[in-house]
């Protein structure tokens, strides 16, 4: 049962569009769109992951945090390995945007959850060691907002991104 909450509907709104992006960074779409397909497993100099490293990255991690968040039975993976791709490069096209759509499908889905009148926000997660819904939501929209800052910095260094 949702706790009375007077700024309810106001709170899931700005979560919502914090997950959504757009305000203070990079929407993730945009991001993404219009990766040259050469440069996507490309590591410039002095950088530690690619595009395709970073997209995957994203995707598990935030997988995670939204299977965490709805399913008790879930497991996390190993950490770090679980979290990253075995590849620099995606091993064809058809990966790179079955990763693109998983990661908009699951974070659509944190954001149904957020959206959600019936999710209260600051009950602690039953399976969890004192997370609640909202924290899950913060810590996805900071993961995502730092790693697709990366991407950016990324692509500028590869020439593939248009301010």
């Amino acid at each position: 049962m949702a706790t009375k909450d007077p700024h309810g509907k106001q709170l899931r709104e700005h979560m919502f569009d914090l997950l959504n992006g757009g305000g203070a960074h990079a929407r993730s779409g945009d991001v993404v769109k219009d990766m040259p397909e050469k440069l996507r497993g490309v590591k410039p100099n002095g950088l530690p992951h690619s595009a395709w490293m970073l997209l995957e990255h994203l995707r598990l991690a935030q997988w995670d945090i939204l299977e965490f968040s709805r399913n008790s039975k879930h497991k996390s993976p190993e950490w770090p390995k679980g979290y990253w791709p075995k590849t620099e490069a995606p091993p064809s096209t058809a990966a790179w945007n079955k990763s693109v759509q998983q990661f908009r499908k699951d974070l659509k889905d944190m954001q149904d959850l957020i959206a959600n009148p019936k999710t209260d926000l600051y009950a602690r997660i039953p399976w969890g060691d004192g997370q609640t819904i909202l924290r899950e939501a913060l810590l996805l929209a900071d993961h995502n907002a730092y790693h697709l800052g990366q991407l950016v910095d990324l692509r500028r260094l590869l020439g593939a991104w248009k301010e």
